[in-house]
């Protein structure tokens, strides 16, 4: 698997491809009502998959991500833009409607740490695990009109299981789109080709790759991807790979 990462990562520097292949937008395209002296957006995508509903040390772990979220929100600066995308809250009835469940809860906006924390309270696991459809969504629309610089914090108890592969999908994106920084957060997963495609998926848009087997390391994770947006300073404690 690590051959096959690496030279696929060799490959992406080496190829063109077109931006239409992949249903992928240059800045150009976006509206310019917009102007980049907003700073940096800040988009969480977080994991409502029916996985988050198992166990972790006598919690579940979507609790362990809300009590987190909880800590954590406060502290990140009103002024900065957030916004907040969830996947897998949706079964569907079919498995192209679960790999289709992904919504923009709460818009890119300033002073919306109450917004993102209702919207998440609210937020049931119920689905599939579809990365990759996410991450296209948010890229394509989430950041639309904006020509700054892009962050997103990804959070999964999971790897992809909608038959897409996340690492493949940026690999084309950074050809034509090097706006983008995608931080992976792995929330108690063990299978290995599932940590080497997250990690891909981080490590090839210049993001950060977060193994948090606990939820102390969980909150490690999300401070340390936050650094420098927060209104407090926070202990950082890396995760152990």
């Amino acid at each position: 698997m690590k051959k096959v990462f690496f030279t696929l990562i060799l490959l992406t520097f080496c190829c063109t491809v077109s931006a239409n292949q992949y249903g992928l937008y240059q800045p150009k395209e976006y509206s310019q009502n917009f102007t980049s002296d907003q700073g940096e957006r800040i988009l969480f995508i977080m994991d409502f998959s029916n996985s988050m509903s198992e166990s972790l040390d006598g919690a579940r772990k979507v609790d362990v991500m809300l009590k987190t979220m909880k800590e954590i929100l406060p502290k990140i600066n009103p002024n900065t833009w957030v916004g907040l995308r969830i996947y897998g809250h949706r079964m569907g009835f079919t498995p192209v409607e679960a790999c289709r469940a992904s919504t923009l809860v709460s818009p890119i906006n300033q002073n919306n740490n109450s917004q993102i924390q209702l919207a998440l309270s609210k937020s049931r696991p119920r689905g599939m695990t579809p990365i990759t459809y996410s991450l296209k969504q948010a890229i394509k629309y989430d950041f639309m009109g904006f020509s700054g610089k892009k962050h997103i914090i990804l959070m999964t108890d999971g790897g992809e299981n909608c038959d897409e592969s996340p690492c493949k999908f940026v690999m084309e994106l950074i050809k034509i789109r090097r706006d983008v920084s995608i931080d992976v957060i792995a929330f108690n997963i063990k299978d290995q080709d599932d940590l080497d495609q997250l990690q891909c998926t981080a490590l090839v848009t210049s993001g950060k790759f977060y193994n948090a087997q606990t939820a102390a390391q969980l909150v490690d994770s999300f401070n340390n991807s936050l650094d420098g947006v927060k209104n407090v300073e926070a202990k950082i404690v890396l995760p152990n790979p």
